[in-house]
């Protein structure tokens, strides 16, 4: 019922920037928390940032100062601004949305992140 778009990883430097975005469609929730989570090779998958409907904000603290996330409810788009980035940024970046019980559950392809040197 909901399918999550994303886009905009890719490689970049240590200490460059991207910008991710996630666009979610089909029967949104209208009280709703969207989230990034993270994976790397060989760990868990691990929350990033999560910005509910009404805009309460989350961020772990490995990024904390780094990223932003934003949501454009309008569009049900979900965007996280990476700054700062880290070699220890890598992962694959998933997009995620829940419902407010958390009884659904939607994930995302996930978009890769390289950071080097």
């Amino acid at each position: 019922q909901v399918q999550l778009v994303e886009s905009g990883g890719g490689l970049v430097q240590a200490g460059g920037s991207l910008r991710l975005s996630c666009r979610a469609s089909g029967s949104i929730f209208s009280i709703n928390v969207m989230a990034w989570y993270r994976q790397a090779p060989g760990k868990q998958r691990e929350l990033v940032s999560r910005i509910t409907s009404s805009g309460n904000i989350f961020y772990a603290d490995a990024v904390k100062g780094r990223f932003t996330i934003s949501r454009d409810n309008a569009k049900n788009t979900m965007y996280l601004q990476m700054n700062s980035l880290r070699p220890e940024d890598t992962a694959v970046y998933y997009c995620n949305h829940r419902n407010w019980a958390g009884t659904y559950d939607y994930w995302g392809q996930g978009t890769q992140v390289t950071v080097s040197s």
